[in-house]
Order: structure tokens, then sequence, then C-alpha cells
């Protein structure tokens, strides 16, 4: 009787490892099974449908070689959905004479030509195919990836007239250019409400440079390009 126990014992033991085996294979078998598509990996926190945002943000000019830039920028938007949303934005410029604008005049008597940006404003379609989280320090971040494109006015001024001389002083004339206005932006949500953004931001239009023996240039494609840092809030 004794012995009928203690078979009976081993037997639903090995019995019980078994089907824990068995249920472990099924399952990896499953995960690797490459006829099974996941088309959403993760519930989404942070909704944008139907919701209207607007951020404030300091950032620098990237493309001139003379001047130190930096901005003010703003933007506000209605995320139509998950993925599309209408934005306005305004940034206006501080320019500064950088050090290579101060050695080279001194060492050769000559200024370079500069168009400085002055402010830039425009009309966005904003695209954001892409979101996901951020598990760091034990503490999970949830961000979003954005695309950006549409039309606006970029205002500048140059020094076209009196960088070919040398007789005369520094003077620059206010301009202003339609511009194709495009961008990227990453988001990283604090709460339901409020987000931390970055993003580069780009203007490209057609400008001439600089009169040369009273002969204007004809124009060409330049482009501008700034990098921004801000904060934002969302309801």
């Amino acid at each position: 009787m004794k012995k009928t126990k203690i078979l009976l014992t081993i037997s639903i033991m090995l019995f019980s490892g078994i089907i824990k085996a068995t249920e472990k294979d099924l399952y990896d078998f499953l995960w690797l099974d490459p006829d099974k598509k996941v088309f959403v990996l993760q519930n989404k926190i942070h909704k944008k449908a139907n919701t209207v945002y607007f951020n404030l943000g300091i950032g620098s000019g990237l493309s001139s070689n003379f001047q130190n830039t930096s901005l003010l920028h703003s933007n506000a938007g209605y995320s139509f959905n998950e993925t599309w949303a209408l934005e306005g934005m305004y940034s206006t410029y501080t320019n500064k004479d950088n050090d290579d604008f101060t050695n080279l005049k001194k060492v050769t008597s000559t200024i370079p030509f500069i168009r400085n940006v002055k402010s830039n404003y425009g009309i966005l379609a904003k695209w954001s195919p892409f979101y996901g989280k951020i598990n760091t320090f034990n503490q999970i971040f949830y961000f979003d990836w954005a695309f950006g494109a549409g039309l606006g006015k970029i205002n500048t001024e140059s020094n076209a007239l009196t960088a070919d001389t040398k007789d005369l002083a520094n003077i620059y004339a206010n301009e202003s250019y339609t511009s194709i206005i495009s961008k990227t932006e990453f988001m990283v949500h604090i709460n339901t409400h409020m987000h931390l953004n970055a993003g580069i931001l780009f203007n490209t239009y057609m400008a001439p440079g600089p009169i040369v023996n009273g002969v204007t240039p004809s124009s060409k494609i330049r482009n501008n390009m700034d990098i921004v840092f801000g904060i934002g809030f969302s309801y």
C-alpha cells in the first residue's frame, strides 16, 4: 500500500511537470510563429485626436557663418486625429556679429555678405506617424515623433548693397520672401496636458546674392535651419 502511494505521488509530479513544459513550449511556439501579425504593440496613453495644443520655445540659428543667431519660437495647432494636425507658427530672431565676422573685418578690412533672418511665420500640415515609450530609471516616458510641411513668409535683412564696397558703411536693407517650411519634432509627454519638445525647422526660399559692380545676381535657392527646444500644452 505504501509503495502504491509513493508511485502515485511520483506519477502526479512527473505528469504535472510535463503539463507545465507543454504550456511553455506552446507559448514559445505562438510567439515565434511567423504567420502571426501584430499591429498594435502598446496602448496609446496620450491621445491627440480632437485636441488643441500650443508650444513656446527658444532656439539657435545654424545657417550663418558670421552671425550668432538666437530665436523665440511659438506654434499652435489642432489635431484632427492621432496622425494629422494643422499648425500655425511664428519665430522672431536676434542676430549679432560673431568672432569670425570681427576677425575677417580686422585682418582683411572687408565685410562679408550677410543675410539675417528677422522673423518667420507660416501654416503647416503636421504628420505624427511614430509613437512609443522609453523606460528610464524605472520611469516610463511616452513620446511622439512628427514631421511637418507648409508655406510661410520669411523676413530678412541683408547688406547686399554695401558688401562689395569698402568705402561705405555696412548697411542692412529689409527683405521678404515666400518660403517652404518643413520641420521634424520629437515630443516627450510629462503628463496628460504637458510635454517637452525638440525640433529642427527648415526654411527654403529664393533670394539673390550681393550686388557686385552694380549688377544684381539672379535669385538662387537659399536655406535656413534652426534648432528649437520648448515646452507645450494640449487640451
